[in-house]
């Protein structure tokens, strides 16, 4: 597919495309006439992208993580400093109280929303 049928499916637009493929976070194919072409699986990587980015992890170690969402896994640790290690622990901790923070909404809207369709429900239904 084109950058434009990526763009489209996965909502992210070509310029940010083109920042993930300098940065060597996605690696389309180039035709002979120069255009980008990407496969299925660029989709989902886009997706990965944006949700780890969407948790405050920036893209040096986006890439350095990537392998890690392959499968078959290949993962590097030729730079994995103590500091990027306490960055990625830090980073799991905080995604992990956001999730737990999501939980707990979804489970107060849930509540409230049964509680409402009970109070709306026809009495002696």
């Amino acid at each position: 597919m084109r950058i434009g049928e990526l763009s489209e499916r996965t909502g992210t637009s070509r310029r940010l495309l083109r920042y993930y493929e300098e940065q060597g976070l996605i690696l389309p194919i180039r035709c002979a006439n120069g255009y980008r072409a990407y496969d299925e699986r660029n989709v989902d990587r886009v997706l990965q992208i944006r949700g780890l980015l969407d948790a405050g992890l920036p893209t040096r170690i986006i890439k350095q993580i990537l392998p890690c969402l392959d499968k078959p896994r290949v993962i590097h640790f030729s730079d994995a400093t103590p500091e990027m290690l306490a960055t990625l622990e830090h980073e799991r901790d905080r995604m992990t109280e956001r999730i737990a923070f999501l939980v707990r909404n979804r489970d107060a809207i849930a509540e409230y929303l049964a509680v409402v369709r009970d109070n709306d429900s026809p009495k002696g239904a």
